[in-house]
């Protein structure tokens, strides 16, 4: 690799971003493909999240929104650690808000820069 070359730390990697405010998801889902990301998603709500979890589509990594039009993210957080697939909390509710089985689940409060959480997420998994 030249030094004129991207590092693509999320190459290969298939990211399911969950989040139901389209610029912030639009934000998320650029930054995550600049890293080499391949952005699953992104979809607003509960229903096309689950929907996708009990398909046979690969998923990798999944960042979250804990409100997504008034439902709680939480029962597509436990299908997710069902899978052992690695996730993160992106939303505008603090740490006291996420139950205790996910309390050590990293957690990004709003606002927060796309960049610098596409970045994180390598290290999850």
């Amino acid at each position: 690799m030249t030094s004129a070359e991207p590092m693509q730390p999320l190459s290969g990697r298939r990211i399911l971003v969950v989040e139901d405010e389209f610029i912030l998801a639009d934000d998320l889902a650029r930054s995550l493909t600049r890293l080499g990301g391949e952005v699953v998603g992104p979809v607003p709500t509960r229903e096309q999240a689950l929907g996708l979890l009990s398909g046979p589509e690969r998923i990798d990594l999944a960042v979250l929104d804990i409100n997504l039009r008034g439902e709680s993210a939480f029962p597509i957080a436990d299908a997710l650690a069902e899978r052992g697939v690695p996730f993160l909390f992106a939303t505008g509710y603090g740490q006291a808000s996420v139950p205790e089985r996910f309390r050590h689940r990293p957690h990004w409060e709003k606002p927060f820069d796309p960049d610098d959480l596409a970045r994180a997420l390598p290290g999850l998994g």
